[in-house]
């Protein structure tokens, strides 16, 4: 714990010399349950819709964790999850933001929670790194593949823990079944199939409103947008249902890739690398706002032959096919074949795969130990990597050839354009 507040108070010492921070800090009530205050991870949230209430809410129930601030463009979710902190410690302590820059520069964090649309995955996270922030991000990873290389290069450069929220990694029955492919349970795996679902789930009911209004006077929607190309506002673009529109997401491939096809790398060590080639075929809406891929089918190939094909016919889940039987895994479910492995355990002298039954405590623990997470910002790249390859071939109709480690797509500028991002000024890459 001594080097934790000794890097604390290091960088709040450089900050603060920088800059002055604009809004007062929050501090909890103290209780026999918390931490002393000189022992807490101070935390704020970037992003306080959907995923970054419930982020939230997960640290909120930590002794350890001090959550000082949020920032958010939609006054509605801001004064909520301010609401939320503020019920939580018995106080009226919470900061708010609007803009991210701002909450950075406080001088007084230690780690920072963002779960933004993915086309505002890249811009704030290389810029907490350099605030010197740890950070506990939303897969997927990015919403290029560029720029996830970005980021990893920024946590890399800034000596930050990272966590991806591709929690999956921390509960039992995933970590398991991935262990028993590790451990050459299924004999050599020749081919995954990983399912990631298939079109448009209508989270906020809105699908239909795409007719470009004036945006709710709580929403900053030319922030909103941010990097994005200039757009019309209309209810069905924004909030939960953002993913559909290829300018902020990747459709339910992006969506899920950092959940089923992490694990599929998980078990077979593929954590940093990726595929030689990649075929896709997809099913393209012509002439909507929601453009994301309905359906679709990938074939990626690896260095030594293992195929894993992603599809959206396949139920959800992974499931490792092998010479000795298969396995296949989902949220609450395992089954094999032979039946048998389903209750097989794996033995002291075989591998072990890294063991979190928490994932919102494995990152605080890492951001006091130093040592790195579950699941790191490299491994949220590589499985998110696969996923913009696998658009890229759907939108091109063409094979893609690529280099997992020099990270380039051969013989094709065309489909090599699309691994980097085009943004609106003035908004930059790093």
């Amino acid at each position: 714990m001594g080097s934790f507040v000794s890097r604390r108070n290091f960088m709040k010492s450089v900050v603060a010399a920088a800059v002055t921070p604009v809004f007062s800090s929050g501090c909890a009530t103290a209780s026999e349950k918390r931490a002393a205050p000189s022992e807490r991870v101070v935390m704020a949230g970037i992003g306080m819709g959907w995923m970054g209430t419930s982020n939230i809410e997960e640290f909120l129930k930590r002794g350890d964790v001090q959550v000082v601030a949020v920032c958010d463009v939609d006054r509605n979710h801001l004064n909520a999850s301010r609401e939320m902190i503020n019920r939580a410690y018995g106080n009226k302590d919470c900061a708010v933001y609007t803009e991210f820059e701002e909450l950075l520069a406080r001088g007084d964090l230690d780690a920072v929670m963002i779960a933004l649309p993915d086309h505002w995955h890249a811009i704030p996270a290389i810029a907490a790194a350099k605030a010197g922030l740890d950070i506990y991000g939303e897969k997927p990873l990015s919403h290029s593949l560029a720029e996830g290389r970005a980021i990893c290069e920024a946590v890399k450069r800034h000596k930050r823990i990272w966590q991806t929220g591709s929690w999956q990694r921390s509960v039992s029955n995933f970590r398991r079944a991935a262990e028993l492919v590790r451990n050459g349970r299924l004999g050599k795996v020749r081919c995954v199939e990983v399912g990631l679902g298939q079109g448009h789930t209508d989270y906020e009911k809105n699908k239909d409103q795409t007719t470009p209004c004036d945006p709710p006077k709580e929403l900053d929607f030319d922030r909103w947008l941010g990097p994005a190309p200039k757009a019309p506002y209309c209810p069905a673009r924004v909030h939960k249902n953002w993913r559909w529109v290829m300018a902020h997401g990747g459709g339910t491939l992006l969506d899920w890739v950092g959940h089923h096809l992490d694990i599929a790398h998980w078990g077979l060590g593929l954590d940093e690398t990726g595929p030689v080639t990649v075929e896709g075929t997809g099913v393209i809406p012509s002439g909507q706002l929601w453009d994301a891929p309905t359906d679709y089918d990938c074939t990626c190939t690896y260095a030594d032959g293992l195929v894993i094909k992603i599809s959206s016919k396949y139920p959800m889940g992974a499931k490792w096919i092998g010479d000795d039987g298969w396995l296949f895994v989902t949220r609450g479910e395992t089954q094999a074949d032979p039946v048998s492995l389903r209750t097989e355990k794996v033995g002291d002298g075989e591998v072990h795969l890294y063991h979190s039954d928490d994932h919102h405590g494995n990152f605080i623990e890492c951001v006091k130990s130093r040592k790195e997470t579950i699941t790191p910002c490299e491994i949220a790249h590589r499985s998110a990597s696969v996923g913009h390859l696998c658009n890229i071939a759907i939108y091109t109709g063409r094979k893609i050839r690529w280099d997992p480690e020099k990270e380039e797509i051969i013989g094709d500028p065309g489909a090599a354009a699309m691994l980097s991002p085009s943004y609106r000024p003035p908004w930059k890459l790093g």
